[in-house]
């Protein structure tokens, strides 16, 4: 098979370990710039163009698109659907992980645990919101961050006032969420593979902050998989219809909760504290479900 990898950066870890997996497995790849590609529209023809050449030939594409390209890498990730081509995560699934908002909507109507989650537009809702969710301390987020990136704990009433209207003011959005204290500033990340769960570590924050990704100067260790925390991470994985995720869950007193299901997920973290073949599942998955008659998406989200 030829196998596409939608990447801005040929150089990353996690775009190499898909190369070499892919070449392990006698299939052939070509990394995609998804940003430089081309769309033509024209009636029953979908074109796509990278480096003055069509993108007609592929087998497969595996989604690498960064949080701040969604809507122009989905867009090439639809157009490769247009054309017939498999895709590890659908276009649309990638959509609805990206909006935090959304995606804990789904999860909701799952019937899938997470912290108590408000959204408010208004400055003037702010202590009810906060009231609903139990009060403070509560985590202030960005509907669209990423990688632990507008996120912010705040402790009383002013702070949030006055992160809140800062937020406002850049005409950002943001969700109230419950602070999960117990959790003692770990997370655990679970890797999802055509609906299973294949590895998971532990990601523990830097001394100072209570962020764990690895991104802010967390640590993270091989985490032995209980049967609450795979299931959760199974099913919303499914919930928002990704073949390919990593579900971050906070162990609490209740059981664990879901932060939030990633559809890029990267490879390095996951990979070096395991020891597991990550990138080798996912091209697995390619090779038992590329060619196959695709499922019509049915999430009503």
């Amino acid at each position: 098979m030829k196998i596409g990898i939608l990447s801005r950066k040929a150089e990353l870890y996690s775009t190499n370990r898909l190369c070499d997996a892919a070449h392990a497995r006698g299939h052939k790849t070509e990394v995609i710039n998804y940003a430089r590609c081309y769309i033509t529209i024209e009636k029953g023809k979908p074109r796509l163009h990278y480096q003055k050449k069509s993108l007609s030939n592929f087998d497969a594409i595996i989604p690498r698109i960064g949080a701040s390209y969604t809507f122009f890498g989905t867009a090439v990730v639809r157009q490769f659907e247009m054309m017939g081509v498999f895709t590890v995560n659908p276009s649309q699934a990638i959509v609805r992980s990206r909006d935090k908002l959304r995606a804990h909507q789904i999860l909701s109507g799952a019937v899938i645990d997470m912290p108590s989650t408000g959204f408010a537009r208004s400055i003037n809702e702010v202590d009810e919101v906060v009231h609903q969710v139990g009060g403070f301390p509560v985590i202030l987020k960005l509907i669209e961050g990423t990688h632990g990136s507008g996120v912010v704990l705040v402790e009383s009433r002013r702070q949030a006032k006055s992160t809140l209207d800062a937020f406002y003011s850049l005409k950002t959005q943001i969700l109230i969420q419950e602070f999960i204290a117990e959790s003692g500033g770990a997370d655990v990340r679970v890797f999802v593979v055509d609906g299973k769960a294949v590895g998971a570590m532990r990601r523990t924050a830097a001394e100072g902050d209570f962020r764990s990704n690895l991104h802010k100067g967390g640590s993270a260790k091989v985490q032995k998989l209980s049967r609450k925390i795979k299931s959760a991470a199974e099913k919303s994985a499914k919930a928002l219809g990704l073949n390919m995720a990593g579900v971050d869950l906070v162990e609490s007193e209740r059981g664990p909760l879901v932060l939030e299901v990633n559809s890029s997920p990267g490879l390095q973290g996951i990979e070096k504290a395991t020891g597991l073949d990550i990138a080798g599942n996912i091209i697995d998955f390619i090779e038992s479900h590329a060619g196959s008659k695709r499922k019509r998406d049915t999430i009503r989200a």
